[in-house]
């Protein structure tokens, strides 16, 4: 594989993309109770961390495991698939190719199991 980091434009193209993935989520009732009292600056920094080195970047992820971060907040299979809607639109708004897009998105959909805690919420679709 590439390196999509790299191919994208590093974290100035993800800055750009987490900004608007925020925007979008926040905009979201069904997501933005999630984020109330959050540090959303830090948030997005972190985020941005996590994607570079996810991507490809030149640093390794120094922050909590997925399931660390996520644990207690009750996330269900209908919310991550909300977020994972919100970051496909963010990185097409962006400009990031589709076949890009589609294997970021690939590379997301496993965290699935660390991030959906409440296995009864339903699923979109």
């Amino acid at each position: 594989m590439t390196c999509i980091y790299q191919e994208i434009g590093g974290d100035a193209a993800l800055t750009a993309v987490v900004e608007d993935f925020y925007a979008r989520v926040l905009a979201d009732a069904r997501l933005a109770g999630y984020f109330r009292n959050s540090d959303m600056a830090r948030l997005e920094r972190k985020q941005v961390a996590f994607l570079a080195a996810a991507l490809g970047g030149p640093e390794p992820y120094r922050g909590l495991s997925m399931a660390d971060a996520h644990r207690g907040r009750n996330i269900g299979r209908l919310q991550f698939d909300l977020v994972v809607g919100h970051l496909t639109a963010a990185l097409t708004s962006c400009g990031v190719p589709e076949s890009i897009t589609a294997e970021i998105m690939a590379a997301v959909a496993p965290l699935s199991d660390d991030i959906v805690t409440n296995r009864h919420s339903a699923a979109l679709g």
